[in-house]
């Protein structure tokens, strides 16, 4: 029974590495564990995988210049350019180009690999907030009551 390692399995079934890890520990899909505690999944089981998306009704994808995404429910959705990306150990900083701002972020050095980030490429940022402040410029800050 040959043994596949869950970034292979993930990268198979298209699907992402954190999603396929999701899916483990919710027990949808099983797993023999190394004695150092990593997971391997075995091709049959991969095959079922496989077999099961298969036969899932499609979804209607967005379609984007570079490729298609996932519907996701997140609506505060940026595109823009990626201006710098530089890595650091386990993370990285990517620098978005948005209209005239600049947007930040910190990800994982694997995201970088996987999402296949460079200088000049377009991105898609998407906002997942708590909280959201909001903020004026100048002034007094007064103005017609309503």
């Amino acid at each position: 029974m040959p043994l596949v390692t869950v970034r292979d399995a993930a990268q198979q079934l298209g699907v992402g590495y954190s999603t396929l890890k999701q899916w483990i520990y919710q027990g949808r899909v099983r797993t023999t564990q190394t004695p150092g505690g990593h997971h391997r999944i075995a091709e049959s089981e991969l095959e079922r995988l496989l077999a099961r998306r298969s036969q899932a009704p499609a979804r209607r994808p967005k379609q984007s210049s570079r490729g298609v995404i996932v519907t996701l429910s997140g609506r505060n959705q940026l595109r823009g350019f990626v201006e710098e990306v530089r890595i650091d150990g386990l993370l990285a900083q990517v620098r978005l180009r948005v209209g005239n701002q600049t947007l930040t972020a910190i990800i994982t050095r694997d995201a970088v690999t996987e999402l296949k980030l460079r200088r000049g490429d377009e991105a898609l940022a998407i906002v997942k907030a708590t909280e959201v402040m909001v903020a004026r410029e100048g002034g007094s800050g007064k103005g017609p009551r309503r």
